[in-house]
């Protein structure tokens, strides 16, 4: 299925809201939210450290249950879903790329990107991760663990792995933190040509400019709301 098939709408957040208790009293983390994104497109979420970003990803990939408001994904009503809904929910719909790459130590690459096919139940979990795997340069090292590998192979591995189910949505939280600027460009570019591939839809958390402006739409974010959005020249 490509992104001309699919709704227009893979996304909207109507007046979400996230509040956390602490010691000192609520924290009001994200202060309504209210956000509409296309099937296809690419969006960089900017705005200094405590802004919300993260928690918007969390609250979209339903990590986080939001306090008020709703938050609709590929089809789903997120917020109204219950824990065994939402797992099935991220499993089947939304890939995520984290900063630091939170593979399974004790699995070798081909395992890591296998895992979320075992637990979809949906066959040839092997067979599609090596398929992955090849597609990330990553061929001649399937059967390496985690600790075998440098941090751009591990984050190769990771992208490999939120990609192979075919996710509707993709989310990435500073990608490219725990890396060499050489390698986080490479990185980047792997996420980039893979969405175009996979006419996903990837929401990209950065505190770069230059990465943000290869998406096509900007999304600033400051104390937990929505400050300014742009369209950006994407990179080709």
């Amino acid at each position: 299925m490509t992104s001309e098939d699919l709704p227009k709408s893979v996304l909207k957040l109507d007046d979400v809201q996230l509040k956390l208790n602490s010691d000192a009293g609520a924290v009001h983390i994200l202060r309504g939210i209210d956000l509409e994104i296309e099937a296809g497109e690419t969006v960089g979420i900017v705005g200094p450290s405590g802004s919300g970003k993260t928690s918007l990803l969390m609250v979209i990939a339903g990590l986080e249950a939001v306090t008020a408001g709703r938050v609709e994904a590929a089809g789903h009503e997120v917020s109204a879903l219950d824990e065994d809904s939402l797992a099935r929910f991220r499993r089947d719909q939304v890939g995520i790329v984290f900063q630091n790459f939170y593979l399974v130590p004790t699995m070798t690459a081909l395992e890591n990107v296998a895992l979320p096919i075992e637990f979809a139940g949906t066959g040839k979990a092997m067979e599609r991760a090596r398929e992955q795997l090849e597609a990330v340069g990553l061929g001649h090292r399937l059967t390496h663990y985690p600790g075998q590998l440098s941090g751009g192979e591990q984050q190769r591995v990771a992208v490999a792995r939120a990609f192979v189910t075919g996710p509707r949505i993709l989310l990435a939280d500073e990608p490219t933190g725990s890396l060499d600027q050489a390698t986080g460009e490479e990185i980047i570019k792997l996420l980039f040509d893979l969405q175009k591939t996979h006419g996903t839809t990837l929401i990209l958390v950065t505190h770069a400019p230059e990465l943000a402006d290869r998406c096509s739409r900007i999304v600033a974010l400051a104390d937990g709301r929505i400050v300014g959005a742009q369209m950006a020249a994407a990179d080709d």
